[in-house]
């Protein structure tokens, strides 16, 4: 049975921005995942509800080479506003996504990128961590993760390159205040203020190059994302065609 097309309705934006390093404000959003979230969000409007970033179906994931520039990627199904963006932050890029999502078909070859978080939550029997704990994979494990997400993603995998990337470092409040017996409230003054503690995301970056053999489901994968840590630049799949004797 062949598998659906892809919807035709489908509309998404994907922003292209060539980080000037340079830029104050590129410097201090590259300090922290959460900080960087931060910053694309400010591409979207306001009121978006409790979840503005899946209700934008925002995702974003930031490249960087050697010999290049950082480029961030963001992709989102509400059109970006990048006039939001501090002055002098980049070279910008937004392009809408429909000529993609137009020439998925059964068969297309592709070349894909993909920042996986590559966790496993441990189970309640696990003697690996505690329940729900994540385990951060390696090697092998990591690129069985991929290869059964982009199977599930509508992709057959022909080439595979796992590398790990950076550790993605996120700040979460802690408050040190523990509660007391009785119920009595600290004073503002002798109150030990609130810490900043580093909670790190494990992530690999994949590439390679596939055959779609479900359209429908690779763009689901690319309008939703795959896997976990999505607020902090995982899951955004790029594919774009590959023409192996071209």
């Amino acid at each position: 049975m062949t598998p659906p097309a892809p919807s035709a309705t489908a509309r998404a934006w994907l922003t292209h921005i060539s980080l000037n390093p340079a830029s104050r404000a590129v410097q201090r959003d590259l300090t922290h995942a959460d900080t960087l979230h931060r910053r694309v969000m400010t591409l979207l409007p306001h009121h978006l509800g409790a979840s503005p970033r899946a209700h934008a179906g925002l995702l974003f994931r930031l490249d960087t080479d050697a010999a290049t520039a950082p480029v961030l990627l963001v992709q989102s199904r509400i059109a970006p506003d990048t006039s939001r963006l501090p002055h002098g932050y980049g070279h910008i890029q937004v392009r809408e996504m429909h000529a993609l999502f137009s020439a998925l078909r059964p068969g297309l070859s592709v070349r894909y990128r993909i920042l996986g978080n590559t966790v496993r939550r441990c189970g309640r029997n696990s003697t690996a961590g505690r329940f729900k704990q994540a385990i951060a994979l390696h090697g092998e494990d990591a690129a069985q993760w991929w290869s059964e997400r982009a199977r599930a993603a509508g992709l057959t995998l022909h080439t595979l390159l796992a590398e790990p990337a950076e550790t993605l470092t996120t700040r979460h409040t802690h408050d040190t205040t523990a509660p007391p017996a009785q119920p009595a409230p600290p004073h503002p003054a002798t109150a030990p203020p609130p810490t900043r503690v580093l909670v790190p995301h494990q992530a690999t970056l994949f590439q390679g190059t596939a055959t779609i053999h479900d359209p429908q489901t690779a763009q689901e994968a690319l309008l939703h994302g795959i896997g976990r840590s999505k607020s902090y630049g995982c899951g955004l799949l790029s594919l774009a065609p590959h023409h192996p004797h071209g």
